[in-house]
C-alpha cells in the first residue's frame, strides 16, 4: 500500500511504502494522485490529511479493499458536498449511517484509498480536475454507476468524533457537480431549493454551472478488471427460502419444484399462506403430502399481508443465508449455487438478482451497488437480515421493500445488483399476496400526495433537504397528469395534499408496534 499524505488536499508532505518515504515528481495531490497509480497499479493508493496519519488503523485496511473494485474514505471531520446534495438526490447513497461500512459515492479527502489499476481506469476521463476532493467525488459518482463499489468506512481509523463532518465545497462547486452529474433538469432544481429554502438565489453559481462538461451517464469500461474477493467466508453455502403466498397455489407449487431441483438445495423452505376467511382450508396439500428434499415449514394464517408473512418467516430462518423470493417466478437449477458463489466472489452479503418478466430486457447491465431492494428476488445472510424486520406501516401499501433495503444498509450490509443471475417474474393475474382492502385515506378528500407510505418512509430515512426536495420534484412531475392547470391553485391543491400525507403518516407511525424508532441523524 502507498499512503499519500497531504495537507489541507492541496499539498503533498510525504509518500510512503510501509516504512520507506518515496519521492514523486508532483506535490500537487491530484497529480500526485496520478502518478502514483502509474507507478504501483497493484498497490492501494490511499490519501490521508497530514493530522489523522497516526489514526490509521492500518490492520484493517485489508478487509475493506478486499477486491479491486473497491473505493472506500472515511469523512473523520471534512466531507465536500454539504446536505445540499439531498435537494435532487434522494437515493440512499447521500445520507449516509457513518457508524457502519456504508455504500456511497460521497469521498472524503480525509483518508481513503482505491487500486492504482482501477483508478487509471478513471484518468482519461478526470486528469484535468484539480480539486482534490472534486477530483475524488468525480471518480466516486461515475464509478459506482459503473460498477465500482464505494464506501464510507469507519474501519480506516482508529478513532473518530460522532460530530458531523464539515462541507468544503463552495456553491459554485455544488452546482457544477449537479450539472456534471446529473440530468440536467436538476441544476434548476438545485437552483430553486437554494432560493425557496436557503433564501440564496446562486445564479452566478448557477450560469457557471453551465459552461462544465457534462459527465451524466459517462461510461467507464471497468470489466478488465478481475473481481477476486480475499475474505476468507465466515458461514456455510446453507440457505433457507422464504416464501408469502395467498390464492395462488399452481404457482407457488413450481417455485417449490424448482427449488427441489437445485444444484444447491435449501435446508428449509418456508411457506407463509394467507387466507381471510378463518373456515377456509389449505390450497397447498402437496407440501405435506409429498417428499422433498429439504425440510418444509408450512403456516397457514388468516391474516393478509406481506409484511407480518415474511416477519413469520424470518423467525424460521437458521441457515447462514437466506433467499427472499415471490410466489409466482421461475428460475434455473442452478440459481441458489451461483447467487452464492457470487456473493463470496464479490466478497459482499446481499445480492439483488435480475428479474424480469418475459420479453422484457435486461436495463441495468453491470454488476453495481444497488439503491433499492427486492423482497422477492434477493439472497442476504441471515445474520443481517435477522436484524431487520418488514414494518406493518407498509402493510398493503407501497415502500417495504425500499424500508428493508435501508434497515440492512443500516447494519452494514451493502446491497448488490446482479444482471446475470436472471428470474423470470411470471406475473400472475390473480391472487397473491397483494390482494388488498380499500385503505382509510383512500377514501377521503382530499387524496394525500404522496402516498402515507412513502411519506412515511421519507420522514424516516431523508435529511430535512431530501424531503424538501422529494417535495418539489413530486409537484414538478405530478402537475402534467393531473387536471388543475393553474399553477396556483395546483400548488394550494398539493400543498394541502402533503400536509394530508404527513397527518396520515403520523398516524401509521403511532398505530403500529413494529415500526422501528432507531431514525438515524438527519443530516450527513
Amino acid at each position: 500500500m502507498i499512503i499519500c499524505i497531504h495537507q489541507n488536499a492541496q499539498q503533498v508532505v510525504k509518500v510512503l511504502m510501509g516504512l520507506n518515504e518515496l519521492e514523486i515528481s508532483n506535490t500537487v495531490c491530484t497529480k500526485a494522485f496520478w502518478e502514483l497509480a502509474e507507478k504501483f497499479p497493484e498497490e492501494i493508493i490511499a490519501w490521508c490529511e497530514e493530522k489523522y496519519s497516526a489514526d490509521l488503523n492500518l490492520t484493517q485496511w485489508p478487509q475493506v479493499f478486499h477486491q479491486d473494485l473497491i473505493m472506500a474514505s472515511y469523512a473523520v471531520e471534512n466531507t465536500f458536498l454539504s446536505g445540499s446534495i439531498g435537494y435532487i438526490d434522494q437515493l440512499p447513497f447521500v445520507h449516509v449511517n457513518r457508524k457502519v461500512l456504508y455504500p456511497t459515492w460521497q469521498m472524503s479527502s480525509d483518508v481513503g484509498g482505491i487500486k492504482g489499476e482501477t483508478l487509471l481506469k478513471f484518468k482519461s476521463i478526470f486528469e484535468g480536475i484539480n480539486n482534490f476532493d472534486y477530483l475524488l467525488n468525480s471518480i466516486g459518482k461515475i464509478g459506482q454507476q459503473n460498477g465500482l463499489f464505494c464506501y464510507s468506512a469507519p474501519g480506516l481509523v482508529s478513532k473518530f468524533s460522532d460530530k458531523k463532518p464539515e462541507s468544503t465545497a463552495t456553491s459554485s462547486q455544488l452546482f457544477s457537480f449537479v450539472y456534471s452529474y446529473y440530468n440536467t433538469i436538476w441544476i434548476s432544481v438545485l437552483l430553486w431549493c437554494y432560493w425557496k429554502y436557503e433564501n440564496k438565489f446562486s445564479l452566478k453559481a448557477f450560469l457557471q454551472a453551465l459552461m462544465k462538461k457534462k459527465r451524466f451517464l459517462q461510461k467507464v469500461d471497468l470489466a478488465g478488471i478481475k473481481i477476486q474477493s480475499n475474505k476468507i467466508p465466515e458461514t456455510s453455502n446453507s440457505i433457507d427460502v422464504i416464501i408469502p403466498t395467498m390464492g395462488r397455489p399452481k404457482y407457488l407449487m413450481q417455485v417449490i419444484k424448482d427449488l427441489s431441483l437445485q444444484s444447491l438445495l435449501p435446508k428449509k423452505v418456508i411457506v407463509v399462506e394467507q387466507n381471510l376467511d378463518v373456515n377456509s382450508i389449505s390450497e397447498l396439500p402437496e407440501l405435506g403430502s409429498k417428499t422433498w428434499p429439504f425440510e418444509i415449514t408450512h403456516h397457514f394464517i388468516h391474516q393478509t399481508g406481506a409484511c407480518n408473512a415474511r416477519n413469520i418467516a424470518l423467525e424460521e430462518v437458521d441457515s447462514d443465508w437466506v433467499f427472499f423470493a415471490d410466489d409466482d417466478i421461475r428460475f434455473e437449477p442452478d440459481l441458489l449455487e451461483k447467487g452464492v458463489e457470487e456473493i463470496n466472489l464479490l466478497g459482499v452479503s446481499s445480492i439483488n438478482m435480475n428479474c424480469k418478466q418475459k420479453g422484457e430486457k435486461t436495463i441495468f447491465k453491470k454488476i453495481k451497488q444497488w439503491g433499492s431492494f427486492g423482497s422477492g428476488t434477493s439472497i442476504v445472510k441471515s445474520i443481517f437480515a435477522k436484524q431487520c424486520a418488514f414494518s406493518s406501516i407498509y402493510e398493503h401499501g407501497y415502500g417495504e421493500d425500499a424500508d428493508f433495503g435501508m434497515q440492512l444498509r443500516n447494519v452494514g450490509c451493502d446491497i448488490i445488483y446482479h444482471p446475470e443471475i436472471e428470474i423470470l417474474h411470471l406475473k400472475a393475474p390473480m391472487g397473491g399476496f397483494r390482494e388488498k382492502p380499500v385503505l382509510e385515506w383512500e377514501q377521503v378528500e382530499p387524496l394525500p400526495k404522496p402516498s402515507p407510505t412513502l411519506m412515511a418512509f421519507a420522514l424516516k430515512y431523508y435529511t430535512p433537504q431530501q424531503i424538501k426536495g422529494f417535495k418539489t420534484s413530486l409537484f414538478l412531475k405530478y402537475y402534467t397528469k393531473q387536471s388543475v392547470k393553474n399553477p396556483f391553485a395546483y400548488v394550494k391543491s398539493m400543498r394541502l395534499r402533503w400536509r394530508k400525507s404527513e397527518e396520515w403518516a403520523e398516524k401509521l407511525r403511532v398505530a403500529t408496534k413494529r415500526f422501528q424508532e432507531t431514525k438515524i441523524p438527519d443530516e450527513v
